[in-house]
C-alpha cells in the first residue's frame, strides 16, 4: 500500500511510540489523526507537523470518542490505515509479601485500556475502512496494534500488563481473518524494551539493566525504530495476521 494521500488514525498518537509513527507518516504523505486524551500534546503535535495532521481528543475505552475520531479521520482523507498505541501499565504481583491479592480494579483497567480500547479502535476503524473502494489486490486498508513482549515472557508483577498484551496476540489472526473478506490486514508489534516516556519513568540504572539484557545493540529501543517497522507492515501488502518481536534479540528474565 503506497502511504501517500491515504488518511491515517493513530490511537495513543501524542507521545512514545504513537508520536513516532504519526511523524513517519506523515514524512509519507498521510493525512493523520492524533486520538489520545492529552488534549494538550495531540494539539501540539497536530499545530507542529501541520499538513493535514489533526486530533481528536478521548479516549480508547469510549466507543462514542472512538467513533467521533474515526469519522473525523475519514472526512479528512480515505482511511486506510490505523496504528494503535495507546497502552498503560501496571506493576503488581497476584500475590503480594503479605498476602494481599493483586489490585481488582488496576487489573481490569490495564486489560481494559489496552486490550478493550484496542479492539474498539480496530472495530470502528476497520468498519470504515470496508466501506471504502478497494485498492490494488482488493486491498482496502491495514491495522498495527501494539502488542509487546511482555505477552510472551511477562516478568513478575506483569501479569495485568502481560495478560492485556497477550490478548493483543492473541486477536490478531482471528482479526486478520474476520477482515480479510473486505481486504483488511491486520498486524502486530510486539516491542521489547523502549525508550518511551513510559519507561522513563524508572530509574537510570534500572534502564542500563534492562538493555544489557538485550543480545544486540545493547541498548534500548528508539520509538523510530516501532515507526519504522509500522511502515513497512503497512506498506507490504502481503503481510498479514503476523505479530512480529522488536527487541533487538531480548528475552525477558523472571524479574
Amino acid at each position: 500500500m503506497q502511504i501517500a494521500g491515504l488518511g491515517a488514525l493513530v490511537s495513543g498518537g501524542a507521545s512514545g511510540l504513537g508520536e513516532a509513527t504519526v511523524r513517519a507518516l506523515v514524512s509519507k504523505g498521510a493525512t493523520v489523526t492524533i486520538f489520545d486524551r492529552d488534549e494538550s500534546r495531540a494539539r501540539a503535535l497536530a499545530d507542529e507537523l501541520e499538513g493535514g495532521t489533526s486530533y481528536v481528543s478521548g479516549d480508547v475505552g469510549d466507543p462514542e470518542a472512538v467513533a467521533r475520531a474515526v469519522e473525523h479521520a475519514a472526512a479528512n482523507a480515505v482511511l486506510r490505515i490505523n496504528v494503535n498505541c495507546a497502552g498503560i501499565a501496571w506493576v503488581q504481583r497476584t500475590i503480594g509479601r503479605q498476602g494481599d491479592p493483586h489490585d481488582f480494579e488496576a487489573f481490569q483497567t490495564v486489560v481494559s485500556v489496552n486490550l478493550v480500547g484496542t479492539f474498539n479502535v480496530m472495530r470502528l476503524a476497520a468498519a470504515a475502512m470496508s466501506r471504502t473502494e478497494p485498492l490494488e489486490d482488493g486491498e482496502r486498508g491495514v491495522v498495527v496494534n501494539t502488542a509487546s513482549v511482555a505477552a510472551f515472557e511477562g516478568q513478575i508483577g506483569q501479569i495485568a500488563y502481560s495478560a492485556s498484551k497477550g490478548g493483543i496476540v492473541g486477536m490478531t489472526l482471528p482479526a486478520a481473518r474476520d477482515l480479510s473478506v473486505v481486504g483488511i490486514r491486520v498486524n502486530a508489534i510486539a516491542p521489547g524494551v523502549m525508550d518511551t516516556p513510559l519507561l522513563g519513568l524508572l530509574p537510570e540504572e534500572n534502564n542500563r539493566a534492562l538493555a544489557e539484557g538485550v543480545l544486540f545493540p545493547k541498548r534500548l529501543g528508539r520509538a523510530q525504530e516501532f515507526a519504522q517497522l509500522a511502515i513497512a507492515i503497512i506498506e507490504n501488502g502481503y503481510l498479514n495476521g503476523e505479530t512480529i518481536r522488536l527487541d533487538g534479540g531480548l528475552r525477558m528474565p523472571p524479574k
